[in-house]
C-alpha cells in the first residue's frame, strides 16, 4: 500500500511541476521573470526526479537496500538543485521588484556555493550504509539561511508593493523548510516522521502555481 502511495503521488508531482514550469517558459513571451519562475520549475522536478523515481523503482521491486548507490546518489543531485531553485527564485525576486542589491546577491551566491561544497564532501557518505547525520544538519544550515533569507526578501516586498500575486510566496517556502527540518534531524530515528516530505512537497507545489496563476493573470 505504501509502495503505490508513494509511487503514484511522485509521479503526478514530478509530471506536475515539470509540465507547469514548461508551459511557464512557453507563455513567458521575453519576460524574464517568468522564463526563470518555469525553469525554476523544471529543475524542481527534473532534481527531485533522480532520488524519486529510483525509490519508486526499489519501492516496487526489491527494496530501497537493493537500490542504495541510486538512492545515495539521487539525494546528492537533488540537494544540488533545490540550492539551484533558490538561486533562481532570487533572481525572480530581482526582476519582479527590479531590485538587486550586491551585498544580498553576494550573500545568496555564498550560502548556496557553500551548501553545494558541503554536499560534495565525502563525510556525507551519500551511498553507505549509515550517511552521516551530523553532516546531514551541517550541509542544511547554510541551506536553512538561504531560505531564510528568500522568505524575508518575499516578506517584504510583496507587502510593500501590495502584490496579491506573490502574497503567500514567503508562506510557502516557511512551510516546505518547517517540513524539511524534523526530517532531517529526526528520520532515521523515527521513520514515520519521513511523511512529512508530504506537506512540504505539496509546499512546493503551491510555489510553482503561484508562478503559473500570477502569469496567467497578467496575461490575459
Amino acid at each position: 500500500m505504501r509502495a503505490i502511495f508513494e509511487t503514484a503521488f511522485d509521479a503526478v508531482y514530478l509530471v506536475s511541476v515539470i509540465t507547469i514550469g514548461i508551459l511557464i517558459v512557453k507563455k513567458a513571451k521575453g519576460e524574464k521573470q517568468y522564463l526563470l519562475f518555469g525553469l525554476m520549475a523544471i529543475v524542481l522536478g527534473a532534481g527531485d526526479s533522480f532520488h524519486l523515481v529510483p525509490r519508486a523503482i526499489a519501492l516496487c521491486t526489491t527494496g530501497l537496500e537493493s537500490y542504495r548507490n541510486a538512492l545515495g546518489i539521487g539525494k546528492l543531485i537533488t540537494s544540488v538543485t533545490m540550492t539551484l531553485f533558490y538561486v533562481l527564485l532570487y533572481c525572480v525576486w530581482c526582476l519582479r521588484y527590479k531590485k538587486e542589491r550586491k551585498c544580498i546577491t553576494i550573500t545568496v551566491w555564498v550560502l548556496s556555493l557553500l551548501r553545494v561544497i558541503l554536499c560534495l564532501m565525502p563525510q556525507n557518505n551519500w551511498t553507505g550504509e549509515n550517511p552521516s547525520l551530523s553532516w546531514g544538519i551541517i550541509r542544511n544550515i547554510p541551506f536553512l539561511f538561504l531560505g531564510l533569507l528568500i522568505i524575508y526578501l518575499f516578506y517584504i516586498e510583496a507587502k510593500r508593493n501590495n502584490d496579491k500575486d506573490f502574497k503567500y510566496l514567503y508562506l510557502t517556502v516557511v512551510l516546505s523548510f518547517a517540513f524539511y527540518i524534523p526530517v532531517v534531524l529526526f528520520a532515521d530515528t523515527y521513520p514515520v516522521i519521513g511523511m512529512l516530505m508530504v506537506p512540504k512537497t505539496l509546499a512546493y507545489v503551491w510555489t510553482v502555481l503561484i508562478g503559473f496563476n500570477a502569469q496567467r493573470r497578467n496575461t490575459k
